[in-house]
């Protein structure tokens, strides 16, 4: 049964992968389940797989296996294999096979020549940015005749005919192919003694970015045709510069970013429901956390962008925004004019500044509403109001994930009981799935199904459980689930104790008792097949488990056969009364006292009672004179001696021949409590009240009168319920499993234990779970289907014919972990004469159990002994096997290790022999290295170089036909790769370095170009050349050094001798020499000049010594005169107050517009007084817009409002009326 809170775990242990074969050939898929017996189902497109000519589906224990065969174009698409609830899909994609030309076979001396892709350049492996994957594919068309030899390489599909020239196919492939992948490549082919190679160049051209782009030409404009051409040189880079159209270029230049460096964007929910069809909205809801789906929606289709260009808007508000509830959400917009006045309303009323909550923001032309803390009170309509104009959004309120609190538990009843789930969420109200078996309880299920919410607490109630109700139930939410089991058994009546048979005389009381396992059974009692009718004589009880019917005064008429029959089982519990009548005969006056019982003698009779029932032994006497009863109970047994016959007894054949047993006894005489005695002429009565276990023993029952005297033994057995067995034992821990072993109780009540009753629980829930139905005849159980790494607790119920024991103490709590898988992709990754090296990757399935290391063993070749290679686990995935014999075949296999034990052993498919392989010395130099390698003086240097070759090949260092040394050029050199170390890069560091690697006679070799590069030194001879109008001609020589590398060019720049600040006037410019442009007439200027390179500008700059001044012309300026003219005017209203009629309590204005000069002088009235002076009132006057607030408003406020306007050429007013209406 899975557990709460977590994943279900898949069906499968191994799933199918897609596959690409050649056209032609089979395809095989494979599956592996988690238990053996599962039903397996293959589909393609939705439609299920059977067996046929073209298909072929195996199944062997827990592998599964479909088969294509002939796979051709139409057996394209997508797969999927089902077992249970866990579905996997798979696609198959078929090629064409390329085919064989055939060719005329080479000769000795001329090797087979591969028709080949663009292959592995020179140097072998790909470089270490992994930008290559080289790929082999082999092709060879069938035909008929004889197999050709064995494949040793294993490259072909199909195996080549007699006569066929096999013909291999490689491939290099390149992914995000840089600049420096260009270059010309080699591809060598050798087999055996043979060896061929071709040659091709690779050329990548370099894509347009914001690099690339020549931003002066950029923005500039095109000249109008005709129009006048500049003469001077150093104007051809000038022209008029355009920077609206490079803002509108620039999306094209913008690189596209890597989406993994990126942060995952948050879903939009608002976008994904406009366009999911009608019949996702509910599923999407219930993802996302969205409540209020039927507004969400309605608010959705009232939305309408409005594409209209705005005078007022230079970006408008998106129609719709979604935040997370507890988040913040920013709605921004830009404006046209940046003074203008901004309003935001929410559902149509403004929204005030108030505490935290809103935050408000102005920059520039951006106005900016913040709002914080986000609840569902903030998902609503806003809206920017920008003097007539406004732009609308929705916002959004997304709840957060609903976590599962209290997971549910499982359950184990019986047919018609009631089945109630209880689970519990972090969200009150919060939507929630049901699901039994993976299958949604909809809400049409509601007559077998009730859903309850209580607050955070969520219901699945089930009135009346039955069989098909059986199985896995699920409650789902936004941010997760829980997992209970529900197991219904059918109900069975187990009788405890079955009513007996009893013989009753005449006026005595008949109790007929039976038990039942069932406390809620009811049931019916019958007389000779008759309901028996209940009265003031007869009385009927039901208390828990026991039914009991009592008869008072019994007479003739009640002998009878008396039935109890248990509602809804098919069983019938019988007994007979006897009626018992004591006859008595004349007898003389002098009667020896007797005791009447069906079986009197010494033997003592056994009588069984039921621990806590009442015992009563009615025994009837007779004797004249009445005589006196004596009860006595045996407390222990003495010595054996000879018995001594009584005078007036008579003679037992045998008697003398036998020894008897000497007692010691305790006289009973009590007539109240628990145990009483009570007697009359002709009977008497011994009772026990609640049998207990002391109760058991030999009771004898002596009469005497002056006549004689009668004596009989009763024995009394008081049986019981068992004791509690012992704790379990838990032992043979495995995944899934464990074996329960326990001892039988140290009192088995007086009856045999029938059985035994074993539960369990998860040792964090409070539910025992019962797991077998039937009753145990042996103290040990194999309990199976548990969930690994939870933690279980099991105790026992012993049973007997009596009943149930009380359960034994819990176990210790254990956990079941089972052991890992396998580890995978196992591969040799070096041999030597004495050492293996073996990598290997760890199991796809770990477990709860965790992972606690490998162990490493082989054997040799034909023998099944494996030895192992180190003592104890290693934890790393890769080992050095040493001190193996050389020459050995041997075979390695690996295991993983956690508390549960080794795991499957994965073993190298051959054997592998221990012996050095001489292999070519092979330098692998980097692409990086392959160009010229620079770096900036003080910069370390780290160069890496990859080489191959075996034994450990020797590596030399040579700069320039010098080889280094020991100076501060340092060489590291390690069995796969050698590097050189410069700690701070000069310039004399600089040149040719050439690194070899030779074994024996065998040499491979590189050469490296180092290029330490410096800051260049400024310019030479800068001068003035010319200076005119404005103007100023400059003129210098290129720097004595360039710092070891390309010059970018110069950097020009004047400082006005006032300020002596300078201002570069030209970057980036190759010539030597330029013209200085716009300077001030009357001004002196320095000017200097800096030299750039790669790695930056020259320290020093050239200057020009002395000032050059700009001469001021000799022009005089005679202001034009404008005549004086009069723009004052009267005050006017343009927009007069107009009438109101307001609400009391709510704030209202009162506006009107009015024009004059000089400025006006505003007063407000009403009814004739002037409100200058009350608070209440607030007067606002902008542009000529003049507004009255009035705060509030009662039926007080209302009245004629004047507004007068005055100035020096006049007075003006308007006036309205105010109506103050009460609501009613």
């Amino acid at each position: 049964m899975p557990e709460p809170m977590k994943k279900p775990v898949s069906a499968f242990s191994k799933k199918p992968r897609s596959a690409e074969v050649a056209q032609g050939s089979p395809a095989v898929f494979e599956a592996e389940t988690e238990r053996a017996g599962v039903k397996v189902r293959w589909q393609r497109d939705g439609r299920d797989i059977s067996a046929s000519d073209k298909h072929g589906l195996a199944a062997e224990g827990r592998r599964h296996t479909l088969t294509v065969r002939d796979a051709g174009p139409t057996d394209q698409g997508s797969y999927a294999v089902i077992a249970g609830s866990s579905k996997v899909k798979f696609d198959l994609k078929v090629v064409e096979a390329v085919k064989a030309e055939e060719t005329p076979a080479p000769g000795p001396a001329e090797a087979p020549r591969a028709s080949a892709t663009p292959a592995e350049p020179e140097g072998g492996a790909p470089g270490p940015e992994g930008e290559q994957a080289g790929q082999a594919q082999t092709q060879a068309p069938p035909g008929p005749g004889s197999a050709a030899p064995d494949d040793p390489i294993g490259l072909f599909v199909t195996r080549p005919q007699d006569g066929e020239v096999t013909v291999y196919l490689f491939e290099l492939l390149i992914t995000d192919a840089q600049v420096s992948s260009a270059g010309g490549y080699r591809c060598e082919v050798s087999t055996k003694d043979k060896f061929d190679s071709c040659n091709f160049s690779l050329t990548v051209h370099e894509a347009i970015g914001p690099g690339d782009v020549d931003l002066r030409s950029a923005f500039r404009r095109t000249s109008v045709a005709g129009g006048p051409r500049r003469t001077s040189d150093s104007h051809e880079d000038a022209g008029t510069l355009d920077f609206s159209s490079l803002l509108k270029k620039r999306d094209s230049f913008r690189t596209p970013r890597d989406s993994k460096l990126e942060a995952p964007a948050e879903e939009d929910v608002w976008e994904m429901l406009r366009q999911a069809p009608q019949s996702e909205y509910e599923r999407i809801a219930f993802q996302h956390g969205v409540t209020d789906l039927r507004g969400m929606l309605k608010r959705l289709r009232g939305l309408k962008r409005d594409d209209r260009k705005s005078t007022a808007f230079q970006r408008r508000l998106e129609p719709a925004y979604q935040v997370s509830k507890g988040h913040k959400i920013r709605l921004s917009v830009e404006l046209a004019d940046p003074d203008a006045e901004v309003k935001w309303l929410k559902n149509g009323q403004e929204i005030q500044m108030s505490g935290s909550k809103y935050i408000f923001e102005s920059v520039g032309t951006k106005r900016t509403l913040t709002i914080t803390q986000c609840s569902l009170a903030d998902d609503a309509a806003y809206q920017c109001v920008v003097g007539g104009e406004k732009c609308s959004t929705e916002l959004f309120v997304k709840e957060p994930p609903v976590l599962v609190t209290r997971a549910l538990e499982d359950q184990l009843v019986t047919v018609g009981q009631r089945v109630e789930f209880e689970c519990e969420v972090s969200e009150e109200g919060a939507q929630v799935k049901w699901l039994k078996d993976g299958v949604e309880l909809t809400r049409e299920e509601t007559f077998k199904y009730r859903f309850k919410k209580d607050g955070r607490r969520h219901h699945l109630i089930i009135n009346e459980a039955t069989l098909a109700d059986a199985g896995y139930y699920a409650l789902r939410t936004s941010g997760g689930h829980s997992l209970a089991e529900l197991a219904v058994q059918e109900r069975k009546l187990e009788v405890y104790q079955a009513i007996a048979d009893l013989a009753v005389g005449a006026r005595d009381q008949a109790v007929f008792k039976c038990e039942v396992s069932d406390e809620n059974v009811r049931g019916v009692w019958l007389k000779n097949g008759k309901a028996l009718v209940p009265d003031s004589r007869i009385k009927v009880s039901h208390i828990g488990r026991v039914h009991k019917l009592i008869i008072d005064d019994v007479t003739p008429a009640d002998e009878a056969d008396y039935s109890f029959v248990p509602e809804g089982f098919a069983c019938n519990l019988s007994a007979k009364l006897h009626f018992m009548e004591v006859k008595i005969d004349f007898v003389p006056r002098q009667e020896p006292p007797k005791i009447h019982l069906d079986c009197p003698g010494h033997t003592p009779d056994t009588i069984v009672v039921v621990a806590g029932n009442k015992l009563r032994l009615d025994v009837p006497i007779s004797g004249d004179p009445a005589p006196t009863v004596i009860w006595q109970k045996t407390l222990s047994q003495g010595k054996k001696a000879p018995a001594a016959p009584a005078p007036e007894a008579p003679e037992v054949p045998g008697a003398s021949d036998s020894d008897e047993w000497v007692f010691d006894k305790k006289l009973l005489c009590e007539t109240e409590g628990r145990v009483r005695v009570e007697t009359t002429k002709d009977r008497s009565v011994f009772t026990v009240e609640g049998a207990e276990r002391e109760d058991e023993g030999v009771y004898t029952v002596t009469v005497k009168n002056p006549v004689g005297e009668d004596q009989v033994n009763l024995t009394v057995k008081v049986i019981d319920v068992p004791d509690a067995p012992a704790a379990p034992e838990i032992s043979n821990v495995g995944e899934d499993s464990c074996t329960v072993q326990w001892a039988p109780p140290a009192f088995d009540g007086g009856q045999p234990v029938l059985g035994y009753i074993v539960e369990r629980k998860k040792k964090q829930s409070y539910r025992w779970m019962r797991l077998n139905f039937d009753l145990l005849p042996e103290p040990r159980l194999e309990a199976r289907r548990m969930i690994e790494g939870v933690a279980y607790e099991m105790r026992v119920y012993a049973v007997n014919a009596v009943g149930v024991s009380r359960p034994s103490a819990a176990s210790r709590p254990f956990m079941p972990i089972g052991p890992p898988g396998e580890p995978s992709h196992l591969v040799v990754d070096d041999v030597s004469d004495t050492t293996v090296s073996l990598k290997w990757r760890p199991p796809e399935r770990v477990g709860a159990g965790g992972l606690d290391g490998y162990s490493v063993e082989y054997c040799r070749e034909g023998c099944s002994e494996w030895v192992a290679t180190l003592q104890g686990l290693t934890e790393r995935t890769a080992l050095l096997v040493k001190d193996l014999p050389t020459g050995a075949r041997l075979r390695f296999r690996v295991r993983a290790h956690n508390v549960a034990g080794p795991g499957a052993p994965v073993a190298t498919q051959e054997p592998v022999t221990v012996q050095e392989i001489l292999q070519r010395p092979r330098l692998q130099l980097p692409r990086h290295l392959r160009q010229a390698i620079q770096r900036q003086v003080g910069e370390p240097v780290n160069l890496l170089i990859p080489f191959q070759g075996k034994p450990r090949p020797q590596v030399t260092w040579i700069k320039e036909g010098q080889l280094l040394g020991d100076g501060d050029v340092s060489i590291r050199n390690s069995p796969s790769d050698t590097i050189l170390f410069i700690r701070a890069a000069r310039r004399a560091h600089s040149g040719s370095y050439q690194v070899t690697v030779r074994i024996e006679n065998m040499e491979d070799s590189a050469t490296l170009l180092l290029q330490v590069v410096d800051k260049p030194s400024p310019p030479q001879h800068l001068r003035v050349t010319e200076t005119w109008g404005f103007n100023v001609a400059l003129e210098w020589k290129p720097p004595e050094d360039d710092g070891n590398t390309e010059l970018w060019g110069y950097s020009v720049q004047k400082a006005d001798k006032k300020t002596m600040e300078w201002f570069t006037v030209l970057e980036h410019y190759h010539r030597t020499h330029c013209v200085v442009s716009e300077l001030i007439v009357g001004n002196g200027y320095y000017f200097r000049v800096f030299s750039h390179n790669m790695v930056g500008p020259s320290v020093q700059a050239a200057a020009t010594k002395e000032p050059v001044f700009i001469p001021r012309p000799g022009i005089t300026y005679e202001p034009p005169t404008y005549k004086a003219l009069d723009f004052s005017e009267p005050p006017s209203f343009t927009q007069p107050l107009a009438n109101r009629s307001v609400i009391a309590g709510y704030t209202t204005v009162l506006c009107c517009a009015v024009r004059g000069s000089p400025k006006p002088k505003i007063s407000w009235f009403k009814n004739g007084l002037d409100l200058g002076e009350d608070a209440r009132f607030r007067m606002f006057s902008k542009q000529g817009v003049l507004t009255l607030e009035i705060r509030k408003p009662c039926p007080f406020d209302g009245g004629i409002y004047v507004c007068r306007a005055t100035n020096l050429q006049g007075e003006a007013q308007c006036e309205c009326r105010l109506e103050v209406r009460v609501p009613q």
